[in-house]
């Protein structure tokens, strides 16, 4: 930082003018660039030399395991087994000459959430197109090993990387982007963070190439100011800001249009809209200086290019933002839940939510409606063979809040408590278990940006109840081979009352129209396998790696 106040003072000193600020602002960022790059160079050298070592380590005892298989007990020969078991079906061909490190921007690489899917399904796939390449974590995941990680994406994703090449580097600022820091302007103050914790990363070490896959577009932005010829690209899950979030402060719907609905009116509430407008023409800014955008879903597209189209264009970047649907655990769940004519007899007539306990979840519509739902729809189990539905809730605790927020959502559950489960922080298997016999999917979030648990339904063939708003409305409950995989009037929801009437219309449909409604939910969800996650995500990573040229760590002219 003596450098910075140096190069301050002299720029004090010499009086430059404004037209001239832009030029300098450029030339303190290249040198201030330069000066962090060259700081970092022996950790680059340092951790590129012991990727070669471990990768000639595991060959040789790949080798000597071939003599001998029953030596080979090791976690890197069961990564060589399952990898080429996954990649024998993709259509990704294998380059050694990109030999450079690609940074990923993940804070919170080990939350075991469906961001941190799309990370390690995207490093395993760059694993598979550039074997040479050092897979680069920023995490500030400080009380989990490398090894403690790669073992939990094994249990959690079922994703098995080359630990050789793959290293994490822990940041010590991550608490700078933790929401409960700023009571208020949040939103800012986070951003504002973030370069802080970028800055922290970078001067660890500079990669090759960056890739957000978090949302933080500011450290995008500093990255561009620091080093030029570094390219940067994003995976998009949800904008920090978008256009709906500005539309809902005046919605008269507030329990169905966000937390901020409603909160528009008053002094208070103008403040608030220029804060949002502002602020959404600095992260548009922000956004306009990455290289490749991958959005998760259509709804985020949308928003991300009425946000950052207008400086990408400015800006001549010439990669359009795509759609790069999340890899979702179709292939496991269509291998292990049949949907036949055997496993229609053990479905039973359960709704089953899967949702972390948080507030955007909107957990207390869905409670509300199948309350309604059991009040007024009780001739469909009474007096009929029929069990009386259940609703179970499945979802992640991560704190205190969210502990209280359960409890709350238990007292609003008070007068059907033996009809409603909550499961908390559930195993895999037990998720399993509910997708396999449950008979309809819930999800109560107004405009959630894409839903994996909606395509986990899908896959285990549930019929889908959601509200009629973000992803699972525009990519994924969505009419397939000329028949629904969810009616529209019945299937997609806002209010309460449309839900209640939603999931009675499910329970209302014959058995062989019940069982073609499965069949088509499980063939659209082959969309959002990782098998078509891994090929777009090469596709977008192949034009990165020509923007960056050589990787021997060298400027390009």
């Amino acid at each position: 930082m003596a450098l910075v106040f140096d190069i301050l003072a002299l720029v004090l000193g010499a009086g430059i003018t404004m037209a001239g600020l832009p030029y300098l602002c450029r030339f303190l960022g290249r040198l201030l660039g330069g000066n962090i790059k060259s700081r970092a160079q022996q950790r680059r050298e340092l951790l590129l030399h012991r990727a070669d070592k471990e990768d000639d380590e595991q060959k040789q005892s790949k080798a000597a395991s071939s003599t001998n298989p029953s030596s080979s007990t090791s976690s890197d020969d069961d990564w060589e087994k399952v990898n080429e078991e996954q990649a024998s079906g993709t259509k990704n061909t294998v380059d050694n000459t990109f030999t450079g490190i690609v940074g990923f921007f993940h804070p919170f690489c080990n939350a075991g959430g469906g961001g941190e899917r799309v990370l390690f399904a995207a490093i395993l796939a760059t694993q598979r197109r550039y074997p040479k390449a050092l897979c680069l974590v920023y995490t500030g995941d400080h009380d989990a090993s490398k090894d403690q990680i790669l073992t939990n994406v094994r249990n959690r994703f079922n994703i098995h990387l080359n630990p050789a090449r793959v290293c994490f580097l822990y940041l010590s600022t991550r608490d700078f982007v933790l929401a409960n820091k700023y009571p208020h302007f949040t939103l800012l103050g986070q951003s504002l963070g973030s370069l802080v914790l970028g800055w922290d990363a970078f001067n660890l070490l500079v990669p090759d190439i960056l890739v957000d896959t978090m949302g933080y577009a500011f450290v995008t932005a500093l990255s561009r100011w620091l080093f030029p010829s570094v390219p940067t690209g994003a995976y998009v899950h949800y904008p920090t800001i978008s256009t709906d979030m500005l539309k809902s402060l005046h919605s008269s719907t507030t329990s169905n249009q966000g937390l901020n609905a409603g909160s528009g009116s008053g002094a208070k509430g103008r403040a608030k809209q220029i804060y949002w407008e502002l602020f959404a023409k600095l992260y548009s800014w922000m956004g306009g200086n990455i290289d490749v955008v991958m959005t998760n879903s259509s709804w985020t597209q949308n928003h991300v290019s009425q946000l950052w189209t207008p400086t990408r264009t400015k800006r001549r970047k010439r990669h359009p933002i795509s759609v790069v649907y999340p890899p979702c655990a179709v292939e496991e769940l269509v291998a292990k839940i049949p949907v036949d004519v055997e496993s229609e007899r053990t479905r039973t007539t359960d709704l089953l939510c899967i949702a972390q306990f948080r507030p955007e979840k909107m957990h207390g519509i869905v409670i509300d409606a199948f309350h309604a739902f059991l009040k007024n729809h009780s001739h469909l189990w009474e007096n009929t063979k029929r069990r009386k539905p259940n609703l179970i809730l499945v979802g992640s605790v991560r704190d205190d809040q969210d502990e209280k927020r359960v409890y709350k959502l238990r007292l609003q559950a008070q007068a059907i408590k033996d009809s409603v489960q909550f499961v908390v922080n559930a195993k895999w298997p037990q998720i399993l278990d509910f997708l396999k016999t449950s008979s309809v999917g819930v999800n109560g979030m107004w405009n959630e940006h894409f839903g994996i648990g909606v395509v986990e339904y899908q896959a285990a063939g549930l019929i889908s109840v959601v509200n009629d708003s973000g992803g699972p409305k525009v990519d994924i409950v969505v009419p397939v081979d000329g028949g629904p995989t969810a009616r529209l009037a019945g299937f997609h929801a806002t209010t309460v009352e449309e839900f209640a009437s939603g999931f009675a219309k499910a329970m209302e449909l014959d058995d062989d129209e019940a069982f073609a409604m499965r069949l088509r939910a499980r063939k659209s969800s082959w969309r959002f396998s990782e098998q078509v996650f891994s090929e777009a995500w090469t596709k977008h990573l192949q034009f990165l790696v020509e923007l960056a040229g050589p990787s021997d760590g060298t400027e390009k002219c």
